[in-house]
Formats: C-alpha cells, sequence, structure tokens
C-alpha cells in the first residue's frame, strides 16, 4: 500500500473514530421523519373522493388545495428552512418543524369542515420546509466520513423513495376498513417519537456566517403571490377568465411576484441571488422541472379520480393498481444513473421528456369502459419510466457550473421548483379537465364518459408541454458533468475552509 493510501485510509479511518456514536440511530430517526414527509404527499390522493364525501368540497378543483397547500408551502419556504437551520441550529429548527408537521397532522386528522383541512395541510407544508432541509443537513456532521455519509445518504434516499411506494397502498386500506382521517392520524406516534428521541441522539449544529440575515420578505411574498395564482387558476374552472374572481388573485399575484423579484436585487443577502439566473443550464433544468411536475400531478391526481370515479375501484383497489407507477419509477432512475456517464445528462433528459410525453399520450387514450391492463397500465408504465429518467438527469442540471458555495442553494432551487411545479399541475391542467367534464355533462353526457374525456384531454396538454420541454432540452442547454455531485459533501468543505477557519459546526451534546 501506498503512503497515500495510508494517508487516506488513516484519515477516514479517524473520521469515523471521531463520529458520534449515536449517528446511526439518529439517522434511523431522520429517515422516518423523511417516511413520512414524502407518505403524506401521496397519501392523500387515494382518500380525495372519500375526504370531498365528508367535508362536502363543492369541486374537484376545490379539492385540489388538499394537495396544492401542502406543496405551495412546502416548496415556498423550503430555502427559508435551509437558512433559518443554518444559521439558528439544525437540531432546533427539525424539532420545531416536526412540532408543526404533528399538530397539523392532529387538526387534518380532526377536521370538520374543507377549510379545516386545507388550512391544516398549509401548515403542515411549513412543517416540512422547516425539517427537511435541517434533517438533511445533519447528515454530514453526523457522518463526517465520506464513505459512511454516502451510505447514511443511500439510507436516506430509499427510505424516501419507500415512502412513496407505501403511501398509496396504506392510504388505501385506512380509507376502506378505517378511516380516511387515519391517514394523518398516523403521523403523531411518529412525530412524538422524534421529539423524545432527537434530544438524546443528536447533537446541534450549525453553519455560522457573520452578516448573514433572514430573507422573511422575499420568503413569504414570493409564497404568498404563487398561492394567489394558484387559487385563481383553480377558479377559472368554474368562472370565466374575465371575472374578478379569477382575475384579481391572479393580477394580484403576478404583482406580489414582481415586488418580490424587486425586494430580491437590492436586498443585501436575498433567498436566491441575481447571479444564479446567469446560467442558461440551470435556468432551463429548473423551467423543464416545472413542466415535469405539473404534468406528474396532474396525472396522478386525475388517475385516482378516474380509476373510482369511472372504473368504481375501491380506495384499497386503487392504491394498490397505483404501485406499478413506483417501480417504473424506480427502474426509469436506475436506468438515468446507468445511461448519464456513457451518453450524457442532456441525452438522458432528451430521451426522458420525449419518452414521457409518449406516456402522457398513451395514458390518453382512456375511455369509460377501459380495462385496467390494456387501458391503465401502459401509460402508466411508459410515463413512470420516462418520467423518473429526468430526475437525477435534473438535478445535475440544476448544479450546473456551481460552487461549493452555491451548491445548496441550487440543490434547494430545484427542490422547490418540484413542488411548485406540482402546485402549478394541479391549478391549471387539473381545472382544464374539469371545467371539459362540467361543461359536456349539462350537454347531456354521461358523466363517467365526460370524466374520463376529461382526465384525457388534460393528458394530452401534459404531454405537449412535455415535449415542449425536451425542445428546450435539446436547444438550450449546455453539455453537464454527468458526475453526480454530493451537495452534502461541497457544504462541508466550503463551511470548513471559511477564512481558513476550522468547521465552525458547532457540535455540542
Amino acid at each position: 500500500m501506498s503512503t497515500l493510501d495510508k494517508e487516506s485510509t488513516g484519515g477516514a479511518d479517524d473520521a469515523v473514530a471521531a463520529s458520534d456514536p449515536r449517528r446511526w440511530k439518529a439517522l434511523g430517526i431522520l429517515a422516518a421523519i423523511q417516511f413520512m414527509l414524502v407518505m403524506d404527499v401521496t397519501i392523500v390522493l387515494v382518500a380525495l373522493p372519500e375526504i370531498r364525501q365528508d367535508l362536502t368540497f363543492s369541486t374537484d378543483g376545490d379539492l385540489a388545495w388538499v394537495l396544492n397547500g401542502y406543496v405551495l408551502m412546502a416548496g415556498g419556504f423550503l430555502l427559508l428552512g435551509g437558512r433559518l437551520a443554518d444559521m439558528y441550529g439544525r437540531r432546533r429548527i427539525f424539532m420545531i418543524g416536526v412540532i408543526f408537521f404533528g399538530v397539523a397532522s392532529a387538526t387534518c386528522g380532526a377536521a370538520v369542515s374543507s377549510g379545516m383541512l386545507v388550512s391544516s395541510r398549509f401548515v403542515q407544508g411549513l412543517g416540512e420546509a422547516l425539517c427537511g432541509p435541517a434533517a438533511l443537513g445533519m447528515i454530514p456532521v453526523l457522518f463526517p466520513d465520506a464513505r459512511e455519509r454516502m451510505k447514511a445518504l443511500g439510507v436516506w434516499g430509499g427510505t424516501a423513495a419507500l415512502g412513496g411506494v407505501i403511501g398509496s397502498v396504506v392510504s388505501g386500506a385506512l380509507t376502506e376498513y378505517v378511516d380516511w382521517r387515519w391517514i394523518f392520524y398516523i403521523n403523531i406516534p411518529i412525530a412524538v417519537a422524534a421529539l423524545i428521541l432527537v434530544p438524546k441522539v443528536m447533537p446541534e449544529s450549525r453553519m455560522e456566517r457573520e452578516g448573514r440575515s433572514v430573507d422573511f420578505v422575499g420568503a413569504v411574498s414570493i409564497t404568498g403571490g404563487l398561492v394567489a395564482i394558484v387559487y385563481g387558476l383553480i377558479k377559472a374552472a368554474d368562472h370565466a377568465w374575465g371575472s374578478s374572481t379569477v382575475l384579481v388573485p391572479l393580477l394580484a399575484g403576478i404583482g406580489v411576484l414582481i415586488l418580490a423579484a424587486i425586494w430580491e436585487t437590492r436586498v443585501s443577502d436575498p433567498m436566491v441571488p441575481i447571479r444564479f439566473f446567469t446560467n442558461r443550464t440551470r435556468v432551463t433544468s429548473n423551467v423543464v422541472t416545472l413542466a415535469l411536475l405539473a404534468s406528474f400531478h396532474c396525472y396522478a391526481f386525475l388517475l385516482i379520480l378516474y380509476m373510482q370515479k369511472v372504473l368504481l375501484y375501491s380506495p384499497i383497489k386503487s392504491g394498490m393498481a397505483v404501485v406499478p407507477l413506483a417501480f417504473a419509477m424506480g427502474a426509469g432512475m436506475g436506468a438515468a444513473s446507468a445511461l448519464m456517464p456513457r451518453i450524457g445528462v442532456k441525452a438522458v433528459l432528451a430521451i426522458g421528456f420525449g419518452g414521457a410525453a409518449a406516456g402522457l399520450l398513451v395514458a390518453s387514450t382512456l375511455e369509460s369502459d377501459s380495462s385496467y391492463v390494456g387501458g391503465v397500465l401502459p401509460g402508466m408504465l411508459v410515463f413512470g419510466i420516462f418520467s423518473a429518467m429526468c430526475y437525477p438527469a435534473l438535478v445535475n442540471g440544476a448544479l450546473h457550473q456551481v460552487t461549493g458555495k452555491d451548491s445548496g442553494l441550487a440543490s434547494g432551487v430545484q427542490t422547490a421548483m418540484q413542488q411548485i411545479g406540482g402546485a402549478l399541475g394541479l391549478a391549471t391542467l387539473v381545472p382544464l379537465a374539469i371545467r371539459y367534464t362540467t361543461d359536456h355533462i349539462g350537454d347531456g353526457v354521461l358523466p363517467t364518459i365526460a370524466q374520463s374525456d376529461g382526465a384525457a384531454r388534460a393528458f394530452r396538454v401534459g404531454a405537449i408541454l412535455v415535449a415542449v420541454a425536451a425542445v428546450l432540452v435539446v436547444l438550450v442547454m449546455q453539455k453537464v458533468d454527468a458526475t453526480p455531485r454530493n451537495v452534502l459533501a461541497e457544504a462541508e468543505a466550503e463551511e470548513a475552509g471559511t477564512e481558513n477557519k476550522p468547521a465552525p459546526t458547532g457540535v455540542s451534546s
């Protein structure tokens, strides 16, 4: 063994020896919370028809707020949550986020009206925005050794994937055999256990940054503007575009976003510096992310409604019916990881977006008498595989030519775009289907036919959006390094090297 090899191995061994002995227990808690957060996005899908019936949502568009409230708050405040965790302590902000999430889960389950449920989902989303980045930021503190950190990240990512798979099955079982309220109540014991155990097994850490400030104005204005725009778009499902019900929130939201952009250019420490938008590949990656996630959330939402309203599937049957989507997505991500080093990020994205558009076109052939195997499954598999191929490549594109200093910012922006894209899809494509369905039922078309035709119409529009995104990828994106980047390691190195000071992790028991 060479001297270099000895030194490298010795350094790694020293890092492991210096690691907190409680680190794997702490990772177990973090993974359990991550599982809960991811599952809470998918777990409500299967229960939506039951929720609408019990809480008297007036339209499917209003029902979409059960998802929109969560993803808008999670996406809108994600960067703020990361900043607060860095400055005031990751463990502290994590626990505050868990408290928000747990209390909101209890009020979701106890909701007696649609307004109570939707407002509670907004608070749940805020809880995710606080505890998600804080939990991820604690991994390099708990695992200073690079090899152990990669294992920990694998556990983290696998837990997230498992939450996505299990969410629909758990939701179907609870909704059919117990009550839909328990899809929220099951979060409470996880949250309580985390609050009890976290202080015992997790050190506190923070990134000391002199002169840094918290841009509350930017975070609140951006999120508020998005909520207003989404509200106006959803109202367009049952009101004329020129009506005040639609125009007032749309124009107000656009105005607030413009003011937020002006504010971000003048504040000394903005949430997202203007220099971030000077790279066309990063901007394109985030723009096409909006299109992909808008189409995906629209597809998942309308597919569940189609299976339960048109095919008359029970909650547990519809929950089991979407499991192949999760496995297809797993296969797609694996294929992308294998292909990126060989053909490049840009080629993988072009194939992924093109295939996803084809999958939505296949899904748009659904009719009122379609079978699961011949009608639902083909589109689900094609769309699932190719849409999932895009995710690893989009992360690489979003991190294109960013330094260690900005790697966390770029990763956070990409995650926020995924959440916001989902909300925009529910606010634009779903109302398109609802309006088509309502109009045709009014013309005497059978509800099942109108419902399936409305979903198919939204899928076709989604296919067009994704196809346009594929063209943007081909024409605008630059060549992107296909080597996966570890934003946690880069942030840690940046933190350790700032002004040649020791790593300011501020670890304490």
